[in-house]
């Protein structure tokens, strides 16, 4: 008889993780609240970074600490309330970014990130979703030389010890590929790696479509409770009972706050973000996904529009949203890319799923048997999701895993 798994989580590392799940033969039931991609996988910028292989640290120097103070930045804001609520996780964030300890993480998050396109590979395949997928990289734009020239040593280094791939392109080479670009900017990191995808939610709702194609059940409903009984578990939602052998969380912001029931406290914080939708000026166009590197934002050709995407907004996960870091964000935009009106009613909000030490929980959970947990990518939950998927599937068939999945065990808190 096929082992009943329930999925809790319908972003795109809970549709993964199901979605692998069902191929080894398990009867799954994905639940969520809402559509599947319809949460934080939604709002991404909608890249698949295989060059990602370094996390984002917590700023170590006193310019940069300094220079965030006054809350004015693009790439960075943050409010009081949030910073107070989150200020132990965000103070063992700062341990951890020390070079001692960041030189260790490095290697350990990058395994995951290597393992990014080789899994999403199967999954758009199985959902008929090339049409959404680009293959062409992204480009990191800059403004002064000094900047370019150090981020082209990261680069290096990325391809030395991890084997990242990219070009490195003067203003001429930059024009030929983005005509239209202001002249502010000067060069730009071609990163050859990484997919893009013009509709993120869409990509999420398709490898949902192929689960379901497979046998799988998605099951859209609140969820009220979970409990163990026995060697059973047992989920309640607003629609019915649920009985299964095994239940991963793979909630993304909400996790934590979930897995208080059960006696879990995971020192998790999130990273809001928002972005919007714009048209662009007549015989204008974006080829390439953007990122304005020194100030902070990114431009993507979307489906929907070219979507601008904020950084990080320290805060509270159900805090209003603050639309004044997208407003400073597009201020700046419009001076590198004729963005013409723009083509959502209200910005979008979302929250990134963060952890202290810049590494997903991945495996099971220490305290109960059955119980297994997939959460905290951080930035990167749109990149890992298969990987988590394949990863956390291995573990529950009892099978070898890929690489070594000590780094992300839930007991290293």
């Amino acid at each position: 008889m096929a082992r009943q798994t329930v999925v809790l989580g319908a972003g795109m590392v809970g549709v993964s993780i199901a979605w692998h799940l069902q191929q080894r033969g398990h009867q799954v039931t994905l639940v969520d609240r809402r559509q599947p991609g319809r949460e934080t996988s939604f709002g991404n910028a909608g890249i698949i970074q295989r060059e990602a292989v370094r996390p984002y640290a917590f700023p170590r120097d006193m310019k940069t600490i300094l220079s965030v103070l006054p809350n004015k930045r693009v790439d960075i804001r943050y409010r009081p309330a949030g910073m107070i609520n989150a200020a132990s996780p965000l103070l063992s964030y700062w341990h951890n970014s020390s070079s001692r300890h960041y030189k260790k993480i490095v290697p350990e998050y990058a395994s995951l990130i290597q393992l990014c396109l080789k899994t999403h590979g199967p999954m758009i395949e199985a959902a008929n979703a090339e049409h959404l997928v680009r293959r062409e990289g992204w480009l990191e734009i800059y403004r002064t030389p000094a900047e370019l020239e150090k981020r082209v040593k990261e680069a290096q280094d990325a391809r030395d010890n991890f084997g990242v791939q990219f070009d490195v392109l003067d203003r001429a080479a930059l024009e030929a590929k983005e005509p239209d670009l202001g002249s502010d900017i000067i060069g730009a990191i071609h990163w050859l790696d990484p997919w893009t995808v013009a509709d993120p939610g869409g990509l999420v709702a398709a490898y949902a479509d192929a689960f379901v194609q497979q046998g799988g059940r998605i099951l859209q409903t609140d969820i009220k409770g979970l409990k163990q009984q026995a060697e059973r578990w047992q989920v309640d939602t607003a629609a019915e009972c649920l009985e299964a052998d095994q239940v991963v969380v793979a909630l993304g912001p909400w996790a934590g706050s979930w897995l208080k029931g059960l006696g879990y406290h995971f020192p998790t914080f999130v990273k809001r973000g928002y972005h919007m939708h714009y048209a662009t000026q007549p015989s204008k166009k974006l080829h390439y996904w953007l990122m304005d590197a020194e100030v902070g934002y990114l431009l993507a050709p979307m489906n929907a529009g070219v979507r601008l995407t904020t950084g990080a907004e320290l805060d509270r996960l159900e805090s209003p949203a603050d639309e004044q870091q997208l407003a400073a964000a597009e201020k700046v935009a419009r001076t590198i890319f004729p963005l013409a009106e723009r083509r959502d009613a209200s910005a979008w909000k979302g929250a990134r799923p963060c952890l202290p030490d810049m590494k997903p929980v991945i495996g099971p959970a220490p305290k109960h048997q059955g119980l297994w947990l997939a959460f905290g990518h951080g930035h990167q939950g749109f990149t890992l999701g298969p990987a988590t998927g394949q990863l956390l599937a291995d573990m529950i068939e009892g099978e070898p895993t890929e690489i070594d999945m000590t780094p992300f065990r839930a007991d290293r808190f």
